[in-house]
């Protein structure tokens, strides 16, 4: 045992943090310290995200930062662990000089013994993920990851390249990681993968997401749960149902559509259609499920015409949450290779056009919620406007739209019926009940 005391920084999407918190739980195992102070940290853990140009940037302006206190801290040791040197592995030592070890995905297990060893880089493991957790979300809400990398291969996207093929859990596993979290005091459990829908295919030879979650359902007794990234052209029937039909499962489901030209999608590598995409919608809005998606604008070739049919799409069918992203060429994708790339600000102008649409719509569906009550899930208080901070089920944490509420007292964690009395932006303002 030791207490030399550790700072770890995660960077990037939801699946890099349950990856975090996994690496909290060895250095626990292991006798160190875990410290939020940095300038007091011995040892610091970045885990990077290189998913596009912006995610690595930001990770190297944080390990270089964090370098600089060697200087003015206490710092011995910076490790980088994550998808940055996933992504570059043979040249990462080289490209930064001032890290110590460079760790990838698969060789969390070794983290203890690379902090005291100094192995320079790691990153062909193949570890199992553990089911030990130390949570960094607040305790109310996890994330359980079913599956590690991805089999999609869209032409503009990394993640394979950097993550691996698709890796479901098992199916006992998950269940028994959903069992610790759930007497950690955990009510929200959000699925996550690269794409939960795929699940299970490569260790059974069939789609299994619903069985997952029955299972779940059946054994645990968690409030609510709540999937995210599912691909459209595996959002079946009974998964619809299932979520539809079920209480304790958010009526909410995030699908990264990414466009709706048909033309567009195929270059892109996506598998579902225009058609399709609409058929689907309308079975979701039939059922009453919030939809949540992500769209990129400025794909090579992607023309005026195809980018109109992108708007008109936004339009008419008015996904509740939605992000937008200017297409981002990336070294080694097959998209970065494509002819017709469109210029920053074409792909610029693309990206605030349909952030207009979005918001019009949301203001729009706001106003139409004014003077009902909601189901609003107690997190925070924001000081500046002196009210309670939550959200609905149609939210998930971090990336979605909060509900600003008065009240007497709530206690975090919990639901309150809330009286949405107006709005500002995006976000609901209520009244506690």
């Amino acid at each position: 045992m030791n207490n030399e005391k550790v700072a770890i920084i995660s960077l990037g999407c939801d699946k890099n943090r349950v990856d975090t918190e996994n690496i909290l739980a060895r250095l626990a195992d292991g006798g160190f310290a875990v410290t939020d102070d940095m300038s007091e940290a011995e040892v610091i853990i970045i885990n990077t995200c290189a998913f596009i140009e912006a995610a690595q940037k930001e990770s190297i302006d944080t390990i270089f930062a964090a370098a600089k206190l060697r200087e003015t801290g206490k710092l011995k040791k910076l490790i980088v662990t994550g998808c940055l040197p996933m992504r570059y592995k043979a040249k990462i030592a080289e490209l930064l000089p001032e890290v110590d070890s460079f760790v990838g995905i698969n060789d969390y297990s070794a983290i203890c013994d690379i902090i005291r060893g100094g192995v320079k880089v790691a990153v062909d493991g193949n570890d199992a993920p553990t089911e030990k957790r130390i949570l960094s979300t607040p305790p109310h809400y996890a994330f359980l990851k079913i599956a590690e990398g991805c089999d999609n291969h869209c032409t503009y996207c990394a993640i394979p390249a950097i993550r691996g093929k698709y890796r479901s859990r098992t199916l006992e596993s998950l269940v028994s990681e959903a069992k610790f979290l759930e007497s950690d005091g955990v009510k929200e459990l959000i699925l996550v993968a690269q794409d939960v829908t795929n699940y299970g295919k490569d260790l059974y030879g069939e789609y299994k997401l619903t069985e997952l979650v029955r299972r779940i359902l059946s054994e645990c007794g968690f409030e609510k749960i709540r999937l995210l990234y599912c691909y459209p052209e595996l959002v079946s029937d009974e998964l619809i149902d299932l979520i539809a039909s079920e209480d304790r499962i958010a009526k909410y489901i995030d699908i990264p559509l990414q466009h709706i030209s048909d033309e567009v999608l195929k270059r892109m590598g996506r598998r579902s259609s225009k058609a399709e995409i609409e058929r689907l919608f309308a079975k979701l809005r039939e059922r009453n499920i919030a939809v949540r998606t992500t769209l990129i604008v400025g794909f090579p070739g992607e023309t005026e015409a195809q980018f109109e049919e992108l708007k008109e799409f936004v339009r008419t069918y008015k996904p509740e949450r939605l992000g937008v992203f200017a297409y981002s060429k990336e070294e080694g994708t097959a998209a970065a290779r494509m002819k017709e790339q469109i210029p920053v600000a074409t792909k610029r102008r693309r990206e605030r056009a349909i952030a207009e649409i979005a918001a019009k719509n949301a203001a729009e569906r706001n106003a139409s919620l004014v003077g009902k009550v909601l189901k609003v899930r107690y997190e925070d208080i924001d000081y500046d406007r002196n009210m309670f901070a939550g959200r609905t089920e149609w939210d998930a944490p971090d990336i979605d739209c909060a509900v600003y509420f008065t009240g007497a007292f709530a206690e975090v964690g919990n639901v309150y019926d809330v009286r949405i009395t107006g709005y500002d932006g995006y976000d609901l303002i209520g009244e506690m009940v």
